[in-house]
């Protein structure tokens, strides 16, 4: 986890976006990953891009997890999911992330619309949280890996977590070859 230095992320509920923090607070006491091994960081904001991050905090670029919101339309209605994958790799939206969402064509959401309706912030954007009805669909590398940092909903923290809990969030589904090598 490199130089951050992480606590328990129920008890630092300051250092998440609302919906992250609420989720956070709701853990399931039988969820497969107990929530005191999540854990949140403070980092400095301007640094949160993945790249910059990963350089200032010495986390490999292999530990790291973006989230990436996709959308597409069928029949009219905008359908939304969240893809989880290594910052090694890119998702792969228009194979695998568009036939999970079962649209013609899928793209990366506008960021305004991504910002809103998830409540969190622009390059914060986290599994944790999301709205129930979208669905999570995280790369196989990610649960493979031990432990991971993604986002926390907001640019000053970053989250780390055994990668198996990613894959066992609420409407998360573990897609084999989600992700190609960047």
């Amino acid at each position: 986890m490199g130089t951050l230095k992480t606590e328990p992320a129920r008890a630092r509920l300051d250092l998440l976006a609302p919906p992250v923090a609420e989720a956070i607070a709701q853990w399931p006491a039988d969820a497969p990953v107990d929530v005191n091994d999540v854990l949140v960081a403070p980092i400095d904001a301007e640094l949160a891009d993945t790249a910059a991050f990963c350089a200032a905090y010495e986390v490999g670029l292999d530990v790291s997890a973006n989230c990436v919101v996709v959308a597409g339309k069928r029949e009219g209605v905008v359908r939304y999911a969240a893809c989880i994958v290594l910052a090694t790799t890119r998702a792969d939206v228009n194979g695998v992330a568009r036939r999970a969402l079962d649209v013609r064509k899928a793209s990366f959401a506008p960021m305004d619309d991504a910002v809103e309706l998830t409540g969190m912030e622009y390059g914060g954007i986290t599994p944790i949280g999301l709205p129930a009805q979208w669905p999570i669909l995280v790369d196989a590398r990610v649960v493979a890996t031990p432990h991971v940092i993604i986002g926390s909903g907001v640019r000053h923290s970053k989250i780390a977590l055994p990668g198996p809990a990613l894959g066992a969030l609420p409407g998360a589904q573990v897609v084999e070859g989600l992700a190609r090598p960047a």
